[in-house]
Formats: structure tokens, sequence, C-alpha cells
């Protein structure tokens, strides 16, 4: 990339919702499985804010709340992309009915601080 590239991950974006979110903040938040709300999924995903919002608002999106766990939208990505195998996740207990229509990451969690 040439030094006047802009849209470089570490650079300003040009996308001027997405203006002050860093993405080493954002990959941080991943790494330690910690929610993500539109502005930090779009620059983790790489799309534009607008496209996180639409997502956001789709038919069994993964979102809770207003925030999505990065490991629900990769199992939400390989199903919708008809993956045979979607990338493995860690183990979860089943989850009781009162968690049932929760996106699996906010289950467990809901679970472990019972």
């Amino acid at each position: 990339m040439s030094t006047s590239d802009t849209r470089t991950p570490q650079g300003p974006t040009s996308d001027r919702q997405l203006q002050g979110i860093t993405l080493d903040s954002v990959m941080e938040k991943r790494r330690l499985d910690q929610a993500l709300n539109a502005k930090e999924f779009a620059v983790c995903a790489g799309v534009s804010y607008s496209t996180a919002r639409h997502w956001f608002h789709l038919p069994g999106f993964p979102v809770f709340h207003g925030v999505i766990f990065w490991q629900d939208f990769v199992q939400w990505r390989a199903t919708h992309n008809g993956m045979s195998n979607p990338p493995e996740s860690p183990p979860q207990q089943a989850a009781p009915q009162s968690t049932s229509g929760f996106p699996p990451r906010a289950a467990q969690i809901l679970l472990e601080t019972r």
C-alpha cells in the first residue's frame, strides 16, 4: 500500500461514523471475548457502519441488546455461507429454556452469572 492510502487498518477511516474507533482497541476487545457495539463490529469486520447496522437488524443475526460477540458472528456467518463444518468453538453447556432465545455466547455468560 502507498503511504497516502488512508484506509489502512492503523490509519483513519473514510467512514465518519467510525472516527475515533481504533483497530487496536477493537481487536483487544475481540481477543478478550468482550461484546462489540455496531461501530466496533464494523471496524473488526471491515465493513461500513451502515452495513453493520443493517446486519444488526437482520432476523436471526446474533445481536443482543445492541452488541455482538465475535464468535457468535463467526458461527452465524458460517451457517449463512453454507459451511458444512463451521469453525470449532469451545464446548458449551445446553442452555435452559430461559436463555434459549439468546446468541450462544450471551446465553453462556448468563449461565455463568447464576
